[in-house]
């Protein structure tokens, strides 16, 4: 069983015989304190000042629960919920263990991790092979893996809900399980207690998987210490939604009902995704009691108030499926309540750390956990919170997130520029075209169909960090009309691309644990794919017009932190409909008019207020484009996994 020493300073080749001799000076004690609180502390052994893997993973306990949720199903029945455990075998009956889970509704349909594992069983349905690295790594060192088969997935019964009560409450029962607040059963009706746990659960997952987790911290269950949310959504309303406009139609019951694909028991479900269309609001667009449920910022379920648990934030802040929204908006609200909180944004796409920065986050992952979940002083605590690689390989810290010092106001002129200062009392007009592409639109050339307004050329580096934010006043004669926004850096650079979510997976592995024949530890090494491009659409931002006339209205596009270069120019883009992004509302050649003297751009920035320099015009004509400038749209087939 071969261990990489995350500290870099030597390989660790521990054996059973390793553990049994560490651990026989610490059995009594062990045993004595089997049910106390502070079991946990006496049964790992500390090296180079992390959790050492002492415990045998081949040997480890396999087994499969089915919590009973004290919530109804489709069919009136309780739901019963999949958990499978593994765990180590020398601490059973004598200490007790923390629990790392993920929770997810992908186990069995579309697998999980870059490489697309399932959850494998024996011919008795016992667990053989867990997806991802967790258990490989974590078990050996003193921890407990949990795999949570979400409600209407996999093997649990019920229906799922897109974010919901099902969805939520049938992932928080196996907290409770884990607590002894909850019932459970084995696959042949005995009651299954978890006898073996100390409580102390920590939530970890990309996509959906970080959106349970987040979810679940929401509803301030007692025992969940800490939670992991990578590339997570934390209003669902933000991620099918962008200020009423839907970015496809009919997906909440499109999503509930394609993961519930490859379930071992199918459930007609029908009645439960026929309501979900029925209440969505597509027509509207409007935030209703509908996505209040499905709010764990500010919702009528769940809150950031209630959250108990720690929160490490990860995110790629060039992800348009789960957008840059989902987490900022998440971050204040932890914030505001006072909850500790830990940040790690990154320059690529829906991507995991563990494929994009393998080495260092596994590190940091191991740290955060032992120190959360086993009490370990290792100092993680009192590091820089945020992290963030604002240009390629390029990794800044700071305590907080936005880093705000200074707000620089851009207004834009009857000339086709963007300077510092008031704005014209000219207006300026464009025709809806909902057949143009965003490569059209940000590009240069006579086009109708857009606004361009475009800086000076940049006489030092510029950070942008945050939410860009919009004032517009519009003027249309749409039943109703649409409005897309666009900021644009224009200049060339090495820059992440946005194909394949910004990396690539190379021919090489590396292994992070131990591996047994059934479960090895071993995943394909993944790069940064970068490449030198013209241009790059830094943020972007969508906004309904419910009728004809003059709106006044504020956008707040999405947030980024990254660093424009001297010389490049800053571009500001408006368009009516936006097609590769959101639902097509206005459809006709409509003539919008803005007008520029109560329309106004904030852009919020670190360090010295923008300078900029006439100089030539370096918007790029569309075929200067290489793959992966501007982002593939996104269809009704997307989803968050």
């Amino acid at each position: 069983m071969l261990m990489h020493s995350q500290t870099g300073r030597r390989w660790i080749v521990p054996a059973i015989v390793v553990a049994v001799s560490v651990l026989s000076g610490l059995v009594p004690a062990m045993a004595a304190a089997a049910t106390s609180p502070d079991a946990t502390e006496q049964a790992y052994v500390l090296e180079n000042g992390v959790t050492a893997p002492i415990y045998d993973y081949a040997t480890a306990i396999r087994e499969s629960v089915w919590v009973q949720v004290p919530y109804l199903d489709c069919d009136g029945a309780p739901l019963q919920v999949v958990a499978d455990i593994v765990r180590p075998r020398e601490l059973d009956g004598v200490a007790n263990v923390p629990v790392i889970m993920v929770a997810s509704p992908y186990y069995l349909c579309i697998g999980r991790g870059n490489e697309s594992e399932f959850k494998q069983y024996d011919a008795s349905g016992n667990p053989t092979k867990f997806p991802l690295f967790y258990d490989n790594y974590f078990v050996p060192r003193g921890y407990g893996f949990v795999a949570v088969d979400m409600a209407g997935t996999a093997r649990s019964t019920g229906c799922s809900d897109q974010g919901a009560a099902s969805d939520i409450l049938s992932v928080r029962a196996v907290v409770d399980w884990l607590n002894g607040r909850a019932a459970a059963i084995d696959r042949d009706g005995n009651p299954v207690q978890a006898g073996w746990s100390n409580g102390t659960v920590g939530m970890i997952g990309k996509s959906y998987d970080g959106t349970l987790a987040n979810g679940v911290a929401a509803t301030g269950v007692p025992g969940l210490k800490t939670i992991v949310p990578i590339g997570a959504i934390s209003s669902w309303y933000d991620y099918d939604r962008y200020q009423n406009l839907p970015f496809s139609y009919d997906y909440p019951s499109y999503l509930s009902e394609f993961i519930a694909a490859h379930r071992t028991e199918p459930v007609d479900c029908s009645a439960s995704l026929d309501k979900m269309a029925a209440e969505d609001g597509d027509e509207t667009g409007a935030y209703t009691d509908f996505w209040a449920v499905r709010d764990y910022r500010e919702g009528s379920t769940a809150d950031a108030s209630l959250v108990n648990a720690s929160v490490f934030v990860v995110h790629g802040l060039q992800d348009d499926n789960v957008k840059t929204t989902n987490f900022a908006r998440w971050w204040k609200a932890l914030g505001n309540h006072g909850v500790e909180r830990k940040l790690w944004l990154t320059r690529v796409g829906h991507v995991d750390p563990f494929d994009s920065d393998r080495p260092l986050w596994v590190q940091t992952l191991h740290r955060w956990f032992d120190h959360q979940l086993l009490g370990v002083e290792n100092g993680i605590d009192k590091e820089p919170a945020v992290r963030v690689e604002i240009a390629p390989k390029r990794w800044v810290q700071a305590r907080d997130w936005p880093v705000r010092e200074h707000e620089a106001r851009l207004a834009p002129l009857a000339d086709g520029r963007l300077v510092l200062g008031p704005g014209s009392k000219k207006d300026l007009s464009w025709v809806n075209n909902p057949t143009q592409t965003e490569a059209t639109a940000v590009t240069a050339g006579d086009n109708p169909n857009r606004l361009l307004f475009i800086t000076g050329l940049l006489t030092r580096a510029l950070r942008i960090t945050g939410a860009p934010q919009i004032e517009l006043e519009v003027t249309h004669s749409a039943p109703t009309g649409q409005v897309g926004v666009e900021l644009v850096d224009y200049g060339d650079a090495e820059r992440v691309l946005s194909e394949g979510e910004g990396v690539f997976t190379t021919d090489t592995q590396s292994c992070w644990g131990a591996s047994i024949a059934s479960d090895d530890a071993c995943y394909f090494d993944v790069l940064r794919r970068t490449g030198r491009t013209p241009l790059q659409v830094l943020s972007r931002g969508w906004a309904r017009l419910d009728k004809p006339g003059t709106h006044c209205l504020t956008i707040d596009m999405t947030p980024n932190d990254i660093v424009v270069p001297v010389g490049h120019q800053l571009g500001l883009v408006v368009v009516g409909a936006s097609a590769e992004w959101v639902v097509t509302i206005d459809a006709a050649p409509t003539t919008y008019s803005l007008h520029l003297r109560r329309s106004l751009l904030r852009l919020p920035i670190v360090g010295p207020v923008a300078d900029f320099r006439a100089g030539a015009n370096q918007v790029p004509t569309k075929a200067m484009l290489a793959p992966g400038t501007i982002a593939n749209p996104h269809t009704v087939t997307r989803i968050p996994d």
